[in-house]
C-alpha cells in the first residue's frame, strides 16, 4: 500500500527527466547543426561570389550588389583568355608547381630518411636549422635570392623560380616526412635487409610505400605553396611569357582600375587545378594528416 502511494508521485519526476534530456540532446544537436551551417556558409560564400562575379556583366559588378546576377555572360573568361593569354601563366604555374613537388619530395624523402634512422654528429642542430629556415619570412630573403638568381643568370626564368621556391618547400617536406617515417617500425627495414635489400632499397620498397598517404599529403602541400607563391615571383619574374597565375592576376590591376570581373574569372580559373587535386587527393589527404598527428 505504501508502495502505490509513492508511485504516483515518482513517476511525473520521472517523465520530466526524461523530457528534459531529450530536450537537452535536441538542443545540443541544433546548436551543432547551426555552427556547421555558419561554419559552412563562411567557407563557401566567398567562392560562391567569385563564381557569380566572373559571370556577371561589368555595369552589373559595379552598381548595388546582387546574389544572383541579372544576365550571365562569358566576356569575363573570354577577355581572360582571347585577349590576356591566360592560359600560358596557367601552364607556367603547372610548370614550377609540379617541377618543385618532385623534386622536394625526392629530396626531402632520403633527408627525413636520415634523420630518422642515423645517428651522427650535429643531426640535432640540422634539424633545428632546417625548422628555422621553414620559420624565417620570406621577405627576408627575396633581396639575397634575386641577387643570387642575377648572378647565377637564372633571373626572369622558370628554372630560377622552381630553384628559389625549393628554399621553402624543402625544409617544410624534410620536416613533416619525418613524423611519417617514424611510424614505420624499423623491424621492418631490418628484415628486409636480411632478405638481401639494401639500405636504400629499404627506403624504396618498404618505408616509401608505408607512408604514401603522408607523402601524398606533403606533395599536397608543397603543390598548393608553389601554386600561390607572389611575393617571390613578383621579384624575380619581369617578362610577360614567364608569369604565373598568381603574378598575372597581380598585373591585371593598374594603377587604381579593378576589372574585377576578369578577377574573379581568373580566380576562378586558377582555382580549378587545385580543386581537382585536392577531390582527387582527399582521402590521401585525410589519411596522412592522421597518420602524421598520431606517428608525428
Amino acid at each position: 500500500m505504501e508502495q502505490a502511494l509513492r508511485n504516483p508521485v515518482r513517476r511525473p519526476e520521472a517523465r520530466k527527466a526524461v523530457l528534459t534530456d531529450r530536450q537537452r540532446f535536441w538542443i545540443g544537436r541544433g546548436l551543432t547543426y547551426l555552427c556547421l551551417v555558419v561554419a559552412v556558409i563562411v567557407i563557401v560564400f566567398p567562392i560562391y561570389w567569385m563564381v557569380i562575379t566572373s559571370l556577371k556583366l561589368p555595369r552589373e559588378i559595379y552598381r548595388m550588389p546582387s546574389l544572383w546576377p541579372r544576365v550571365f555572360t562569358l566576356e569575363n573568361f573570354r577577355v581572360l583568355l582571347v585577349d590576356k593569354d591566360f592560359l600560358r601563366p596557367i601552364l607556367n604555374s603547372l610548370i614550377v608547381s609540379t617541377a618543385v613537388t618532385v623534386i622536394s619530395v625526392l629530396i626531402s624523402s632520403c633527408a627525413a630518411y636520415s634523420m630518422v634512422r642515423f645517428r651522427y654528429r650535429f643531426k640535432g642542430l640540422i634539424g633545428r636549422i632546417i625548422l628555422f629556415a621553414y620559420l624565417t619570412p620570406t621577405s627576408l630573403l627575396f633581396i639575397p635570392l634575386s641577387i643570387l638568381m642575377a648572378r647565377m643568370n637564372l633571373g626572369n626564368s622558370l628554372h630560377g623560380l622552381i630553384l628559389v621556391y625549393l628554399t621553402f618547400s624543402l625544409p617544410l617536406s624534410t620536416w613533416l616526412l619525418q613524423g611519417y617515417f617514424r611510424g614505420v617500425p624499423r623491424e621492418l627495414e631490418e628484415q628486409g635487409m636480411i632478405d638481401g635489400l639494401s639500405r636504400f632499397g629499404a627506403l624504396l620498397r618498404i618505408v616509401l610505400p608505408l607512408s604514401a598517404p603522408g607523402i601524398a599529403a606533403v606533395s599536397i602541400f608543397t603543390f598548393t605553396g608553389a601554386w600561390n607563391e607572389l611575393l617571390l615571383a613578383l621579384v624575380l619574374v619581369t617578362s610577360e611569357s614567364q608569369r604565373t597565375t598568381p603574378l598575372a592576376l597581380n598585373y591585371l590591376i593598374t594603377s587604381d582600375v579593378l576589372p574585377w570581373g576578369p578577377l574573379m574569372a581568373g580566380a576562378v580559373l586558377s582555382s580549378v587545378p587545385l580543386m581537382i587535386l585536392y577531390f582527387i587527393a582527399q582521402h590521401f589527404m585525410v589519411q596522412g594528416l592522421t597518420a602524421g598527428s598520431v606517428k608525428g
